[in-house]
C-alpha cells in the first residue's frame, strides 16, 4: 500500500477549505460564511463573489463573530466562522463554550494557519493547544484533515453534519496525496498502509510525514501501519484497538502540544483497552517561534526522521 501513495501536487489545505465551502454553498442555500477580517487568507473570495448576500465581514472582532454565528443558527442558517486557528479558539473560547457548545448550536468553526507551519508570524499566532481545548467541549466534533483534497471533502461533510464542529487546517503548500472527490466520513479513521510491527497514528500535516517515515522503516525491514486520524473526536476507537492489538506498540504524530491532542486521545483508548508502549511525536510543552515552516518542524522534532526513530523506540519497548 505504501507504494501506491503518491503526491498528486502540492497545495495549501486552506485552499481545500475555500473550494469546499463554495461547493457546500452551492448545495445548501443555508450555508453562510463569516470572517474576522481574513477573507483572503481563508480563501473565501470565490464564495463571496458567488454568494455576496451570504457573507458577513465581522472585522477584527472574533468574539462577536462567534455570537453572530450562534444567532444565525436560530434562523436555520449553517454558519462557517473563519480566522486563524489561534483567534478561532484561544481568543474566543468563552464565547464558543457558552454560545455554541453549551447551547449545541450548528456552528462550523473553521481555523486556518494552525500549528508551527504558520511560520514567520511567530509564537503569538502558532496555536499548539487548540485540539485539546476544543475536544474537551461536550458535543464538539474535532476534525484535522491531512491535505487539500481531504480538507475540501471534510468541509463539504461538516455542512451536512448537525452540531458544532472545529475544522483545523494550515497555511503552507503541502503534499496533496489523497483521492480527489473522496467521500469524507466523520469519525472513521483512514488506513493508509497495513503493518505488523508498529502503529503510527497521525493527523494533519504529519500524516504525509508518517507515510514517509513508514517507507524509511520498510527499508530496515520494519512493517509500519499508518492510520490517518482525521477525526480526533469522535475517535474511531475500533480502528485504534484493532491496530494496536496487532502491532503491540504505538507512535502518535501531530503538529500540536504533547499534552491534550491526538496522542492523549489514543493513549486514553490504549490505556483502557490494550496498554502498549507509546511514543509521542509532538511539541514538547513549549511555545513556537518565527521561522520557515519546515525549519520549525525540524527544530521541534516533527519530521519523518523523528517519527521513524520514535517507531524504533516503541518497538524496542515491547
Amino acid at each position: 500500500m505504501l507504494q501506491d501513495i503518491k503526491i498528486l501536487n502540492e497545495k495549501e489545505t486552506r485552499g481545500g477549505f475555500g473550494e469546499g465551502i463554495l461547493e457546500a454553498g452551492r448545495t445548501d442555500p443555508n450555508v453562510v460564511a463569516l470572517t474576522a477580517d481574513l477573507a483572503g487568507s481563508l480563501k473565501l473570495n470565490a464564495f463571496i463573489k458567488e454568494f455576496p448576500d451570504r457573507f458577513v465581514q465581522c472585522g477584527i472582532a472574533e468574539a462577536n463573530m462567534i455570537g453572530v454565528a450562534a444567532g444565525l443558527t436560530i434562523g436555520g442558517k449553517i454558519p462557517f466562522t473563519t480566522t486563524f486557528a489561534n483567534f478561532s479558539t484561544s481568543r474566543v473560547y468563552d464565547q464558543i463554550r457558552q454560545s455554541v457548545a453549551y447551547s449545541g448550536k450548528n456552528v462550523k468553526i473553521c481555523a486556518s494557519h494552525a500549528g508551527l507551519t504558520l511560520g514567520e508570524d511567530g509564537a503569538t499566532h502558532q496555536v499548539l493547544e487548540d485540539i485539546g481545548m476544543m475536544k474537551m467541549l461536550p458535543g464538539m466534533t474535532v476534525i484535522v484533515p491531512c491535505d487539500f483534497n481531504q480538507t475540501k471533502a471534510a468541509t463539504i461533510a461538516i455542512a451536512q453534519h448537525e452540531g458544532p464542529v472545529y475544522l483545523r487546517f494550515g497555511r503552507p503548500k503541502w503534499p496533496n496525496f489523497t483521492a480527489e472527490g473522496q467521500h469524507f466520513e466523520i469519525g472513521k479513521a483512514q488506513l493508509l498502509a497495513e503493518g505488523t510491527d508498529v502503529s503510527i497514528f497521525a493527523c494533519g500535516h504529519l500524516v504525509w510525514l508518517a507515510v514517509e517515515a513508514a517507507r524509511m522503516l520498510a527499508e530496515k525491514g520494519i512493517s509500519a501501519e499508518v492510520i490517518n486520524i482525521h477525526t480526533i473526536k469522535p475517535l474511531d476507537e475500533e480502528a485504534v484497538i484493532r491496530s494496536i492489538q496487532k502491532t503491540i506498540c504505538i507512535v502518535t504524530a501531530e503538529e500540536h502540544q504533547i499534552n491534550g491532542g491526538l496522542g492523549d486521545s489514543i493513549a486514553n483508548v490504549a490505556g483502557r483497552e490494550c496498554p502498549v508502549p507509546h511514543e509521542y511525536v509532538a511539541v514538547m510543552d513549549t511555545f513556537g517561534e518565527s521561522g520557515v515552516p519546515k525549519d520549525l518542524l525540524t527544530k521541534y522534532g516533527l519530521t519523518k526522521e523523528h517519527i521513524a526513530a520514535a517507531a524504533e523506540k516503541a518497538i524496542s519497548r515491547k
